[in-house]
């Protein structure tokens, strides 16, 4: 039995300020970390794997899996964090050959890390949306 989910429309401008700004802040953070090591315009290039890629991975998810997907909350909740996981490891391959390819020095992080943080980062993105009374993965809507 699959379940009627709320339609998720955003303009392409707020969708764009939005994961612009989130590259730009993290870029701005992994060149400092590196202390110059991944200068900061490829640092935010290299961003916009996770915060680009991950808008395309959220409305993968939301208009395409989640509807041929069981409602019940449990295999959502799984093939969310699959989901993520899988992507996780495609964008720290992206963001490194990324790097490689323009001249910065990153290294490859173990696959789980990768697939890991990246659930992580999710999860801090859909507890600021909870926060905001916005739907979210922790109240089974977003």
């Amino acid at each position: 039995m699959t379940a009627a989910w709320p339609d998720h429309r955003e303009p392409l401008r707020a969708t764009l300020m939005r994961t612009v700004g989130i590259a730009l802040v993290a870029g701005t953070v992994l060149s400092l970390a590196t202390h110059g090591r991944v200068r900061w315009p490829i640092a935010v290039l290299v961003m916009l794997w996770p915060s680009l890629g991950g808008h395309v991975v959220e409305l993968y998810f939301l208009r395409w899996l989640r509807v041929r997907l069981s409602a019940d909350r449990s295999v959502q909740l799984a093939a969310r964090l699959g989901t993520w996981f899988v992507a996780g490891m495609l964008f720290a391959t992206g963001m490194v050959l990324t790097a490689r390819l323009l001249g910065s020095p990153m290294r490859f992080l173990p696959w789980w890390v990768a697939g890991l943080g990246f659930i992580g980062v999710e999860l801090i993105a859909h507890l600021a949306l909870r926060v905001r009374s916005r739907p979210s993965v922790y109240d089974g809507q977003g």
